[in-house]
Protein backbone atom coordinates (compact mmCIF):
# COMPACT_ATOMS: atom_id res chain seq x y z
CA UNK A 1 0.00 0.00 0.00
CA UNK A 2 1.07 3.44 -0.81
CA UNK A 3 1.27 6.23 1.44
CA UNK A 4 0.16 9.59 0.53
CA UNK A 5 3.11 12.16 0.53
CA UNK A 6 2.60 14.89 2.93
CA UNK A 7 1.26 18.18 0.64
CA UNK A 8 3.53 20.94 1.18
CA UNK A 9 2.16 24.45 0.74
CA UNK A 10 0.69 27.39 2.07
CA UNK A 11 -2.72 27.61 4.11
CA UNK A 12 -5.13 29.96 3.09
CA UNK A 13 -4.78 31.80 6.41
CA UNK A 14 -1.32 32.20 5.19
CA UNK A 15 -1.63 33.41 2.12
CA UNK A 16 -4.25 35.98 3.61
CA UNK A 17 -1.56 37.05 5.86
CA UNK A 18 1.14 37.44 3.50
CA UNK A 19 -1.58 39.42 1.36
CA UNK A 20 -2.04 41.62 4.14
CA UNK A 21 1.53 42.46 4.77
CA UNK A 22 2.37 42.98 0.96
CA UNK A 23 -1.24 45.40 0.92
CA UNK A 24 0.49 47.40 3.86
CA UNK A 25 4.49 47.42 2.42
CA UNK A 26 2.97 48.72 -1.08
CA UNK A 27 0.50 51.60 0.59
CA UNK A 28 3.48 53.08 2.78
CA UNK A 29 5.64 52.47 -0.15
CA UNK A 30 3.15 54.64 -2.66
CA UNK A 31 2.89 57.03 -0.03
CA UNK A 32 7.03 57.70 0.73
CA UNK A 33 7.81 58.12 -2.97
CA UNK A 34 5.87 61.18 -3.45
CA UNK A 35 8.29 62.73 -0.83
CA UNK A 36 11.42 61.15 -2.14
CA UNK A 37 10.62 63.10 -5.59
CA UNK A 38 10.12 65.96 -4.08
CA UNK A 39 13.57 65.48 -2.24
CA UNK A 40 15.20 65.52 -5.47
CA UNK A 41 13.05 68.61 -6.68
CA UNK A 42 14.27 70.17 -3.15
CA UNK A 43 18.31 69.28 -4.05
CA UNK A 44 17.37 70.48 -7.52
CA UNK A 45 16.28 73.53 -6.84
CA UNK A 46 19.05 74.06 -4.04
CA UNK A 47 21.52 73.12 -6.60
CA UNK A 48 19.94 76.55 -9.04
CA UNK A 49 19.81 78.74 -5.90
CA UNK A 50 23.55 78.38 -5.05
CA UNK A 51 24.07 80.57 -8.06
CA UNK A 52 22.85 83.72 -5.72
CA UNK A 53 25.54 86.19 -4.26
CA UNK A 54 23.55 87.32 -1.62
CA UNK A 55 21.44 85.40 1.20
CA UNK A 56 18.59 86.97 0.12
CA UNK A 57 19.29 86.60 -3.85
CA UNK A 58 19.63 82.76 -2.71
CA UNK A 59 16.56 82.62 -0.99
CA UNK A 60 14.53 83.96 -4.02
CA UNK A 61 16.46 81.81 -6.43
CA UNK A 62 15.04 78.93 -4.34
CA UNK A 63 11.47 80.06 -3.84
CA UNK A 64 10.70 80.81 -7.75
CA UNK A 65 12.34 77.03 -8.00
CA UNK A 66 10.12 75.78 -5.41
CA UNK A 67 7.19 77.26 -6.94
CA UNK A 68 7.49 75.90 -9.92
CA UNK A 69 8.89 72.45 -8.89
CA UNK A 70 5.61 72.63 -6.60
CA UNK A 71 7.89 72.27 -3.18
CA UNK A 72 6.20 72.44 0.12
CA UNK A 73 7.88 71.15 2.76
CA UNK A 74 10.89 73.83 3.01
CA UNK A 75 10.89 77.11 1.85
CA UNK A 76 13.30 79.44 1.13
CA UNK A 77 13.58 80.93 4.65
CA UNK A 78 14.44 77.44 5.82
CA UNK A 79 17.99 77.14 3.89
CA UNK A 80 21.12 77.67 5.47
CA UNK A 81 23.19 79.56 3.27
CA UNK A 82 27.32 80.42 3.78
CA UNK A 83 30.30 80.72 2.17
CA UNK A 84 33.35 78.21 1.57
CA UNK A 85 36.06 80.27 0.14
CA UNK A 86 34.64 81.72 -2.63
CA UNK A 87 31.31 79.56 -3.26
CA UNK A 88 28.10 79.87 -1.72
CA UNK A 89 26.62 76.64 0.07
CA UNK A 90 23.34 76.51 0.84
CA UNK A 91 22.79 73.60 2.71
CA UNK A 92 19.27 72.26 4.56
CA UNK A 93 17.05 69.72 7.05
CA UNK A 94 14.22 68.84 6.94
CA UNK A 95 11.47 66.14 8.04
CA UNK A 96 8.25 64.83 6.98
CA UNK A 97 5.34 62.75 8.70
CA UNK A 98 3.58 60.11 8.00
CA UNK A 99 0.75 58.69 9.54
CA UNK A 100 0.67 54.93 9.50
CA UNK A 101 -2.16 54.21 11.98
CA UNK A 102 -3.66 55.19 14.98
CA UNK A 103 -0.64 57.05 16.77
CA UNK A 104 2.05 55.10 14.70
CA UNK A 105 3.88 57.55 12.41
CA UNK A 106 6.22 57.64 9.50
CA UNK A 107 9.12 59.84 9.70
CA UNK A 108 11.31 60.81 7.16
CA UNK A 109 14.70 62.93 7.75
CA UNK A 110 15.67 64.93 4.75
CA UNK A 111 18.99 66.67 4.50
CA UNK A 112 21.53 67.86 1.88
CA UNK A 113 23.60 70.91 0.46
CA UNK A 114 24.89 72.09 -2.53
CA UNK A 115 28.59 71.33 -2.31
Amino acid sequence: MKLKQQQRGMTFLGLLIVGILLAFAGVTLARMVPTYIEFLAVQKAVQKASAGTTVAEVRGLFDKAAQIDDITSISGKDLEVGKQGDRVVVSFNYTREMPLMGPAYLVMKYAGSSE
